[in-house]
């Protein structure tokens, strides 16, 4: 396996890693919340790329000025 390989290879141990970290760092009460936002992003980047599809497809290729 090359070096980037190993980089990518994510087992179970270092995702319990990983969630022990976050948890040392934010604290139980905090995480909650951070989730919430995360959440929240994530659904306004969903409305925010379908009203722009929706905008794309409303527009008429015949109104350019070529």
């Amino acid at each position: 396996m090359t070096f980037f390989s190993y980089l990518l290879a994510i087992g179970p141990w270092q995702v319990v890693l990983v969630a022990v970290v976050i948890l040392l760092l934010f604290g139980g009460k905090k995480i909650p919340e951070l989730m919430k936002g995360l959440g929240s992003g994530i659904k306004e980047f969903k409305k925010g790329v379908k009203d722009d599809d929706s905008k794309k497809n409303d527009s008429s290729p015949d109104s350019d000025n070529s």
